[in-house]
């Protein structure tokens, strides 16, 4: 009888960690590859060696997990990871959320699939106690000629530069290094790597560069080099470096398969691809291809994106545009935060974002700002309402008219000032842009928003939940009635289904259509009626003599 892999996790999600642990490698391996630390995963289980998988229709097998197992065999960071195609066979299959220092007959039963997992770690360099798969303390595996026993060292700081570092994050799999900073993630407990590395910056490994004797065996407390590499991603076929198809390496480059997302998670991409603020996303339909697939809950979890990665076989690609000037951070949605410039846009392998002081700032310059960025006009601007800078201050005067299309399209003088006093950093909230048109008041009507362009917006809400989110944004209570009418032949948004509206803001739920030979013309439209009642708060206070 087949087993349903989703009751396997459901039943997993449930189970309890054993308390017994064992020693990993007794219970694992990879087979096939360069090094011990690269192959085809496999697993012991009731005394028989079979190689793993995680199912040929479920997958949650994220590079987070394959870390884990990296670790536990002893070897370095994961760099990549795949599926492989193989004969229909008996195979272990990994039950969700599976770890290797878990007991391992609560984690793996017999199942018969066609695909194999292989995993690749680093046999000489691994990142520990970091944020993420590409930030942590470094060490260095100094003992590699004894398969058996493998030894760690920490590095210190002096015998470790910027070109050293870009090693590194290239082994890994990783980008640039964006941190080079002593005991940035805790300290080191190992011994200390004896030599100091002279990388010129494009050695494969870091064990590839020279490297000198050191006088010092020991390091001072603090020293520990700490790094964080940046993700490894790019858009690529676009007008700029923030705009164009959505690909990660892993291994190798492949297209980003974001058919389940919004704006909001284009706007986590843009952050880490160190541009500005979300503008657009579309999604693509071409042939079935090897693909990466980011499973869309990294946008709660704050992790980064690599941690999510698994590999698929899919036919969409997503496109995404960024801003190249202005960004908002630190906001509760995507038209709100602290405002940031970049004033260094021809240099694309440093981007340099800086705050803006509000003295230099208006009114007329947040406008340019909520157009620029496709929100509606500012309701609120603020010194320090979401945050003080910590980057250097914009050191010019905006002087915008009201009518430019990008606020470095407009007019600005040399300021004297090079700094800027605390709580004074711009903090900018432009409303979102949600309408509705054609009704007997500016509350009623058909819902159109705007993502580049105005659009009805196509949702399958099944409750006065979301409906009445956007009459409550449109100051215009939170009662409501609801109609839908269906339109055809007419360009619509997608809102996406069980997308919370309030979490990340509303226009962080748009999805445009995938593109296809025909395009997405045809569907149900909300026609809302609110209240038209603002809410109000009433206080009662009632005085005792």
């Amino acid at each position: 009888m087949d087993i349903n892999p989703l009751l396997l996790l459901l039943l997993w999600s449930s189970g309890l960690q054993a308390e017994v642990k064992h020693d990993s490698t007794e219970f694992m391996r990879l087979v096939g590859g360069a090094s011990r630390c690269a192959g085809t995963l496999e697993l012991k289980h009731q005394g028989e060696w079979r190689r793993a998988t995680s199912g040929d229709v479920v997958d949650y097998f994220e590079m987070e997990a394959a870390a884990a197992f990296c670790r536990d065999l002893n070897c370095g960071s994961a760099v990549s990871l795949r599926k492989r195609q193989v004969s229909y066979q008996s195979l272990w299959l990994l039950i969700a959320e599976c770890r290797p220092d878990y007991d391992l007959p609560r984690c793996v039963m017999s199942w018969n699939a066609s695909s194999v997992l292989e995993l690749t770690c680093s046999d000489s360099v691994r990142l520990l106690n970091g944020t993420s798969l590409c930030s942590g303390r470094l060490e260095v595996n100094y003992n590699q000629s004894n398969q058996s026993k493998q030894s760690w060292t920490s590095v210190c700081e002096d015998h470790f530069d910027q070109q050293d570092a870009e090693v590194v994050c290239r082994e890994l799999g990783c980008g640039p290094p964006s941190i080079l900073q002593g005991a940035l993630h805790g300290d080191m407990g190992a011994p200390v790597w004896s030599k100091e590395f002279q990388c010129e910056g494009h050695e494969s490994t870091l064990l590839d560069c020279r490297s000198s004797n050191s006088t010092r065996s020991s390091c001072s407390p603090g020293k520990a080099v700490g790094l964080t590499c940046s993700e490894p991603i790019r858009l690529v076929g676009g007008a700029s470096r923030c705009a164009g198809t959505l690909e990660m390496k892993l291994g190798e480059w492949r297209p980003v398969d974001g058919d389940n997302w919004a704006l909001r998670e284009a706007a986590v991409a843009c952050k880490q691809l160190d541009c500005g603020s979300a503008l657009a996303i579309e999604h693509r339909k071409s042939s079935d291809r090897p693909v990466w697939r980011i499973q869309h809950d990294f946008v709660r979890s704050r992790f980064p994106l690599r941690e999510f990665v698994i590999p698929v076989n899919s036919s969409s690609t997503v496109d995404l545009t960024c801003s190249d000037s202005v960004r908002l951070l630190n906001g509760t949605s995507l038209c709100s935060g602290r405002l940031e410039v970049n004033y260094n846009q021809s240099n694309q392998s440093k981007q340099s974002w800086t705050s803006v002081c509000e003295d230099h700032f208006d009114q007329q310059d947040a406008e340019v700002v909520c157009r620029e960025l496709g929100c509606g006009p500012p309701s609120a601007l603020q010194g320090a309402l979401h945050g003080d800078m910590g980057a250097p201050v914009w050191s010019k005067e905006f002087q915008c008219e009201g009518h430019e299309s990008t606020l470095l399209d407009c007019r600005s003088s040399n300021s004297t000032r090079s700094s800027c006093s605390p709580g004074k950093a711009v903090g900018l909230t432009c409303s979102e842009p949600i309408r509705l048109v054609g009704g007997a008041s500016r509350c009623a009507g058909t819902l159109e928003m705007k993502l580049g362009e105005w659009r009805p917006v196509y949702t399958m809400a099944r409750t006065l939940r979301e409906p009445a989110a956007f009459c409550k944004h449109l100051d215009c209570g939170s009662d409501v009635s609801v109609k839908k009418r269906e339109l055809s032949n007419t360009p619509m948004w997608l809102l996406r289904f069980f997308c919370e509206p309030s979490y990340f803001s509303m226009m962080g739920c748009l999805q445009s259509p995938t593109i296809t030979s025909e395009s997405f013309t045809t569907g149900s439209v909300m026609e809302l009626t609110c209240s038209g009642k603002p809410i109000r708060i009433r206080i009662r206070i009632r005085i005792l003599y």
